[in-house]
């Protein structure tokens, strides 16, 4: 296997995890979130983060490669989740969304990064363009969500 295929399944792997990570942050958020609202978004972006998921694992298989079925050490931090249960406890919706928008800000990175590499072939560069767009708009939206008259932080 050649070092750009090599590079590219490392890039795709690594975007599987931080995809994984965001599934079950929102599932987790989605399931304990008082307010209905916040738990339709939550549920609709664990669902498209497992859709994501599932098409960068095919697009691994294309490339010839085995899908990883097991997250690294990395993936089990749950990067950019880990305040999400604290914040759930406390039963205020603007610090879950405050957590879910730093997730956020991790998947977001991670497909700039991604991105950013030379290496990827035109149909993984597009799978990823496509995604980025989409987990940019939720982590706008989020944010929206978190800064809004409704959810803002009573002071």
């Amino acid at each position: 296997m050649n070092s750009d295929i090599k590079t590219t399944l490392k890039t795709l792997n690594d975007l599987i995890e931080v995809l994984k990570d965001g599934e079950e942050g929102f599932k987790t958020a989605a399931t304990d979130v008082k307010v209905a609202e916040l738990n339709l978004v939550f549920t609709r972006y664990a669902v498209q983060r497992a859709e994501f998921a599932s098409e960068l694992q095919a697009r691994v298989l294309a490339l010839g490669a085995d899908v990883e079925t097991s997250g690294s050490v990395a993936g089990s931090i749950h990067r950019g989740w880990i305040n999400l249960k604290s914040a759930l406890s406390s039963n205020e919706p603007h610090a879950v969304l405050a957590e879910a928008e730093r997730g956020e800000d991790s998947a977001v990175a991670a497909y700039r990064k991604a991105l950013d590499e030379a290496h990827l072939d035109k149909s993984t560069q597009d799978i990823i363009g496509r995604q980025y767009a989409d987990v940019k708009a939720a982590h706008d939206h989020v944010k929206m969500l978190r800064d809004s008259a409704t959810y803002r932080k009573a002071s």
